[in-house]
């Protein structure tokens, strides 16, 4: 069962120092608007992999293409802004460290800056994820593990203010893929207790901040 380490949102100081080795985990996930270099610090720190998408507060990562480890983006040579060696899961289905990660990133219009979506840019993004996590099982039989998120669900743990609403068409993200946990940021805890919560067959956690947790793999 690997263990991770999951974080979105806040810096926690005592994570960024050599202490962060304590946890032992296989995996960092990141559910977004964390610094890349603060990623890239748990990644090497920990000799691990990180996995994240991006949160609304973060940069465009879009149209950026990888080959043999040469950035482009248009044809042209380029350098990505993402974190160095992070594996990014926005609108795809990866396998890292024996767990099956779909992924979908950002958070609901409200300003119009990148990683910002409707509801149906959404849900457009969302059927390119389910297609890749169909293919995957007709070709090996496994499904998804974790579905990390930046936002919740609509109505699971959201926030009344527009920009902290969560996204209705993750619910039928859930319904689809049926992991057994989904990971997400965006709603700041604020000294509150945010306790997780129960969609179907599916664990929902808000890591803001951090949370080390065993997932089972299928």
């Amino acid at each position: 069962m690997p263990r991770v380490l999951a974080v979105a949102d806040e810096v926690v100081e005592s994570c960024w120092t050599d202490r962060v080795r304590r946890h032992g985990v296989d995996l960092v996930l990141a559910a977004g608007d964390l610094p890349f270099d603060y990623l890239e610090f748990l990644a090497t720190a920990l000799d691990r992999p990180c996995v994240f998408v991006p949160g609304n507060h973060d940069p465009d990562l879009t149209g950026y293409t990888s080959v043999r480890g040469l950035w482009t983006k248009a044809g042209l040579p380029a350098r990505w802004p993402g974190p160095v060696g992070g594996v990014n899961a926005d609108e795809r289905v990866v396998d890292v460290a024996g767990l099956r990660i779909a992924g979908l990133g950002g958070s609901v219009r409200y300003s119009g800056g990148p990683n910002q979506w409707t509801e149906r840019q959404q849900a457009r993004r969302l059927r390119r994820v389910l297609r890749a996590a169909r293919w995957r099982r007709w070709r090996d039989g496994r499904g998804v593990d974790v579905l990390l998120t930046h936002s919740p669900p609509r109505g699971c743990g959201d926030e009344p203010d527009p920009p902290h609403r969560g996204f209705e068409c993750l619910h039928e993200a859930v319904r689809r893929l049926r992991p057994p946990v989904m990971l997400h940021g965006h709603i700041h805890p604020h000294g509150s207790v945010r306790p997780d919560r129960v969609l179907g067959p599916t664990r929902v956690v808000n890591v803001v901040g951090y949370r080390v947790l065993d997932l089972p793999a299928s």
